[in-house]
């Protein structure tokens, strides 16, 4: 993988909620990648989306849908995208709130969640997935190797999209709410489906994360064990929320490190071509 640690991107690029971006953002390489943005034709409209790959790789390639945090597919979940490419994935960020709203018109996080994140289905957000998965099928992405991961927000997805497509192969949420109040749009949280998981779930959690106890953590894992679920979950003590987020103070150098290299392990676990399967 190709990371820099040079001057980052105007902070424009970044969520302008969260604005300024601190010194520890990782600004990753797009030299052998093709990358950019695209539409994805999904329940009658077309979803904007990032994406990155290698270059010169004909064959089919794993698949990593990168699920956004609250603040959209801004700068730092495109060079998530960029980094995953460098090691050979397909990696694709869909734009799950386009029809609610823009993030970007958010200057503050609570009138963000208020008046947009609150406002999206989770019924639209897995049937959009549904259809970004289809799309990288056909962009050069092989299906029986899809992975997903998410952040925040596209964490607690994650744990929901993998009860919700048996053709998912492994998930890695990353600090996603595991419980909550059942609303309209949110039926469900992922407590209440570790009985429907299809696919291998590893959960990153802080320790020190204030929105996120140890005690709901503790009752996800008890969920997880009636269920006899194949997940684990692991947590930080010195992190907090967000301790991937390299471009805000949350950042947690080692805690982010470890994560996401038990992330990459995850996937090759669960990678077919890799196991014979």
């Amino acid at each position: 993988m190709t990371e820099k640690k040079t001057t980052p991107p105007a902070n424009n690029q970044f969520a302008p909620a969260v604005s300024p971006v601190t010194s520890t953002v990782i600004h990753t390489s797009d030299e052998g990648l093709h990358t950019g943005e695209t539409t994805i034709a999904t329940q009658g409209e077309n979803m904007p989306a990032w994406y990155a790959r290698p270059q010169n790789i004909a064959a089919p390639l794993p698949v990593v849908i990168v699920v956004q945090e609250i603040f959209g597919v801004h700068e730092h979940i495109k060079d998530v995208c960029r980094r995953l490419a460098h090691l050979g994935y397909l990696a694709v960020a869909p734009e799950l709130y386009f029809r609610q709203g823009c993030p970007n018109e958010y200057t503050e996080i609570s009138a963000l969640l208020r008046d947009l994140v609150s406002k999206v289905p989770d019924a639209q957000v897995l049937a959009d997935l549904d259809h970004v998965a289809s799309w990288a099928g056909k962009n050069h992405g092989d299906l029986h190797r899809l992975f997903i991961t998410g952040f925040c927000w596209g964490g607690r997805i994650c744990w929901l999209y993998a009860a919700h497509n048996p053709q998912l192969k492994a998930a890695v949420a990353w600090y996603g709410r595991l419980v909550g109040a059942h609303t309209l749009t949110s039926p469900q949280h992922p407590v209440d489906v570790t009985a429907n998981l299809s696919a291998p779930v590893l959960g990153l959690y802080g320790g020190k994360d204030d929105g996120i106890p140890l005690d709901s953590v503790e009752t996800m894992r008890q969920a997880l064990r009636a269920a006899n679920a194949k997940a684990e979950i692991v947590v930080y003590p010195e992190a907090g929320h967000a301790f991937n987020a390299d471009y805000r103070p949350s950042y947690h150098q080692a805690s982010a490190q470890d994560g996401w290299e038990r992330m990459l392990a995850w996937f090759t676990a669960y990678d077919k071509s890799k196991i014979g399967g």
